[in-house]
This record gives structure tokens, C-alpha cells and sequence, in this order.
């Protein structure tokens, strides 16, 4: 029920597409996929987590691809195109 609460209050599921360097091999590129429902387009928790990451985390940001998604849409509901009764 939370879930529906925070689609409700403008949140949205985000996915950050998260590349750093290993600290031990430099020329490595390593991928992190990281998703939480955040508010769009100032991503307050997606903050917070980069934050922690470079205050606590020794492999160094490359880059962060952010998509978002509205959960609940109008294009997921649609008229029944039949309606009657099985027996």
C-alpha cells in the first residue's frame, strides 16, 4: 500500500544507470543498476544515494543515466471490448 501511496504523490519508479572505476584497476568500468521510487525531475532519494557513494564508497563516479516511469498511466486501463456471461 506505501507503494501506492508514493505513485499517488507524484513519485516514480527511477532507474539509475550507475558506472564507476574499481579502485584497484583504473581503466575497468564497472556498472550499478540502482531503483527506488523518487520524485521527478529533482530525485531527492537518487541524491542522497550518490551522496553516500562518494562520501562512502572508494569506487569514483564515471556517469548516471536516470530513467523514470509513471507506474500508474491512463494507457494501462482500457474498455472491455465484450461483455456477457459465461455458463
Amino acid at each position: 500500500m506505501a507503494d501506492l501511496n508514493k505513485q499517488l504523490g507524484d513519485y516514480r519508479l527511477t532507474t539509475a544507470q550507475i558506472y564507476y572505476h574499481m579502485p584497484d584497476v583504473k581503466d575497468l568500468l564497472q556498472e550499478f543498476i540502482w531503483q527506488d521510487y523518487d520524485l521527478a525531475p529533482t530525485f531527492p532519494h537518487l541524491h542522497k544515494f550518490l551522496d553516500f557513494w562518494t562520501r562512502e564508497i572508494d569506487g569514483k563516479l564515471h556517469s548516471v543515466y536516470v530513467a523514470k516511469r509513471e507506474i500508474i498511466t491512463t494507457s494501462d486501463y482500457r474498455n472491455a471490448d465484450w461483455l456477457g456471461t459465461m455458463q
